[in-house]
């Protein structure tokens, strides 16, 4: 079985100080830089997906800002991939599937952020083009959100959507 680490969005407008910042975003940050560490010694395939809005005026991943960039803790290093994308699938109208397959890769592990939007997506996407699926919850960034006159806090998106993921799509550790 191949391995791919695949991050997610860990950018800097999820961080305090950029546009849309995610709570804890610092430790999940911490949690996978090691996992990118341990990554890279078991030679594993290592993908970094960034996010970038199509509009200058997007509430957050504005082309060409700071805010868009990798932030430093997990920055790629020179042989591995970046895979722009504009959507919260990390499959939709990408080569991610594509460059996955060449590698021979049929294990995804998958962090970033955020859970409820761009995890919860790649990671079913993935399920359903084949892939084993590991989602590391701990390196993974949820948003406190709302809907219908309920508030969530951020560890309460975190685990309805790490309990979805585990029911059907992924291994949750």
């Amino acid at each position: 079985m191949k391995t791919a680490l695949i991050i997610v969005d860990i950018q800097n407008d999820y961080f305090t100080g950029g546009l849309w910042p995610v709570e804890q975003m610092d430790d999940v940050a911490n949690v996978a830089a090691e996992i990118l560490a341990k990554s890279r010694a078991a030679q594993n395939v290592i993908i970094h997906i960034r996010h970038e809005a199509l509009s200058e005026t997007a509430p957050f991943f504005r082309p060409g800002t700071w805010g868009a960039e990798i932030h430093p803790t997990v920055a790629p290093i020179p042989q591995e991939q970046v895979i722009l994308k504009h959507r919260p699938n990390s499959f939709h109208e990408t080569n991610l599937h594509r460059q996955l397959q060449l590698q021979g890769v049929t294990h995804v592990k998958i962090i970033g952020a955020m859970s409820q939007m761009c995890i919860d997506a790649t990671a079913r996407a993935a399920r359903d083009l084949g892939y084993d699926v590991t989602v590391v919850a701990d390196a993974c960034g949820a948003k406190s959100t709302s809907f219908g006159g309920v508030k969530l806090t951020a560890p309460q998106v975190q685990a309805a959507f790490m309990s979805g993921l585990k029911q059907a799509y992924a291994t949750v550790i």
